[in-house]
């Protein structure tokens, strides 16, 4: 039976599906790794609390972003579990997160800029860039693209 109250109403898994625009095995996936957490009711069905539709929202727009669920679950297991987060614990997530977000960004922004000359790929100087690699020097910082932030390295 759901509360009678609004933030503390419970959903079923159609409702949230439909809500935050995924599919239910989404949930079930979601839940079998540890993003989210449901409740069983006595027959046996599965009801999410409301403020589920903002983890998942959080989870969707950062695997938008290209971050790993790993990342997001730890992100979330810093969130209570026994109680909606609360716009301290959001606002706390978001701190953690600003660094990390501020290099995707810069790696973003420097891929988007330096994408139609040399980004230090290393598909042109092999022997030579006739770029801003001559003699592949940085090939010997290691391999891939060197002149990009590591946060846009992968």
């Amino acid at each position: 039976m759901a509360e009678s109250s609004p933030r503390g109403a419970w959903l079923k898994p159609g409702q949230v599906a439909d809500r935050a625009g995924v599919a239910v095995s989404t949930l079930h996936y979601y839940e079998q790794i540890g993003l989210i957490t449901s409740r069983r009711t006595a027959g046996n069905r599965r009801e999410y609390r409301r403020d589920t539709l903002r983890l998942v929202a959080f989870i969707r727009a950062s695997q938008t972003l290209g971050i790993p669920l790993a990342r997001i679950k730890a992100a979330l297991d810093a969130l209570p579990h026994d109680k909606p987060p609360t716009r301290q614990d959001w606002a706390r997530l978001a701190q953690d997160w600003r660094a990390d977000l501020d290099r995707r960004i810069a790696g973003l922004v420097a891929l988007r800029d330096d994408l139609a000359d040399c980004i230090g790929c290393g598909c042109l100087s092999l022997t030579e860039c006739p770029y801003v690699n001559p003699g592949d020097v940085l090939g010997e910082q290691g391999p891939g693209p060197r002149r990009l932030p590591p946060a846009t390295r992968g």
